[in-house]
């Protein structure tokens, strides 16, 4: 299967192993699709984009047209690649897949828009690492449905116009501040995906555990969903890694009691904490008072590439309040230093109750 198709393949110098790496690993690009959805109403969470595309799909059934073209955005893990799959099975149209790194000249996005077929779903994942000459080709393609193949070199060179099917571009992306104006303006729809909430976490583990034939206590649901930063596909790779714990360990029993005790055997932490986030707070407390640190001197201190700590470790432990990033480095909250069960310095005391302006003292 290609790559692309279960989204983004781990790139970032770290094991496969990690549990909560956020992005697809290479051995487990089956199983993912596997518990893939494949209908806006099997899809579990984000009910305001649902919703929104549902109303896209359906007026563009309505008219007989192809839809807008659609920009997905949000961190790795919450379901673009299975919405653009969704897209194209609504619509009743073929799929064609591919990345922005894969795509590097012009001629390879022309190779590309050429050999689609009328109205089939053209999704591009990583699409701010498409090269710019590529950018700009695609600027036309989605407006005017046409590109314009460059034929020779130098001022001898003749642009040919070349009509392509109307098809639906489907971009995603985790980056969309890097995405140049004129781009992001071409597309009809733009959703921002966010972090489930835990409640629709357990509701997709439960719909997963019935794809895998595996009995999940509903008190088991609730302890790996609130392990899982929020992420269906940290979800369901927790749930498999429990299940194999079940079988070995429990005679196949998935309790709540099994599902902690094999997360803690993952070093899963009941906050959704691994080993590298436990590292990073380890460091910058005990080795640098608290920060601030640069992001290379921290990778260096855990033996960990910058894009790791920056891309798989950070991102979470930021949002949770254990981490700042400042102009001068990144800083341990009073919340990490309490999770590590240390004191931590006077400077991040919480500051004395202040007085009642409306209590009349």
């Amino acid at each position: 299967m290609d790559a692309a198709v279960s989204g983004r393949v781990s790139d970032v110098q770290s094991d496969d192993t990690d549990p909560l790496d956020p992005y697809v690993h290479v051995d487990e690009q089956a199983a993912e699709s596997a518990l893939r959805p494949s209908t806006l109403a099997e899809f579990g969470g984000q009910r305001r984009v649902s919703d929104q595309l549902g109303l896209v799909l359906a007026a563009a059934r309505h008219r007989g047209s192809t839809p807008d073209h659609v920009l997905l955005s949000g961190p790795p893990g919450l379901g673009k690649t299975t919405l653009a799959m969704i897209i194209a099975a609504e619509m009743g149209a073929p799929i064609r897949i591919s990345s922005g790194p894969a795509i590097q000249h012009a001629g390879d996005l022309a190779a590309i828009l050429s050999g689609l077929t009328e109205g089939e779903v053209f999704f591009l994942d990583e699409i701010h690492r498409m090269s710019r000459p590529a950018e700009e080709m695609l600027y036309l393609a989605m407006e005017d449905f046409r590109v314009d193949v460059v034929v020779g070199k130098g001022p001898g060179a003749t642009a040919i116009p070349l009509d392509i099917p109307r098809f639906t571009l489907v971009g995603a992306t985790t980056r969309a501040g890097l995405l140049p104006g004129p781009l992001r303006d071409r597309f009809g729809f733009t959703a921002q995906l966010d972090f489930y909430a835990a409640v629709d976490l357990e509701r997709i583990l439960r719909r997963s555990a019935v794809l895998l034939g595996i009995e999940l206590a509903p008190a088991a649901g609730v302890e790996i969903a609130s392990r899982s930063r929020g992420t269906p596909r940290i979800a369901n790779r927790l749930l498999r890694r429990v299940r194999d714990y079940a079988q070995v360990k429990a005679d196949g029993r998935l309790t709540r009691s099994v599902a902690a005790a094999a997360l803690e055997l993952y070093e899963v932490d009941p906050l959704g904490l691994d080993r590298l986030d436990r590292a990073v707070l380890d460091a910058l407390c005990r080795g640098f008072g608290g920060g601030p640190v640069g992001l290379t001197t921290l990778a260096l201190a855990v033996a960990e590439e910058t894009e790791t700590i920056e891309e798989v470790a950070e991102p979470f432990l930021v949002r949770e309040g254990f981490l700042m990033r400042t102009p001068r480095g990144r800083v341990a909250t009073r919340r990490a230093w309490e999770h590590l069960g240390l004191t931590p310095p006077v400077s991040l005391a919480p500051p004395p109750d202040a007085p009642d302006l409306f209590s009349g003292e």
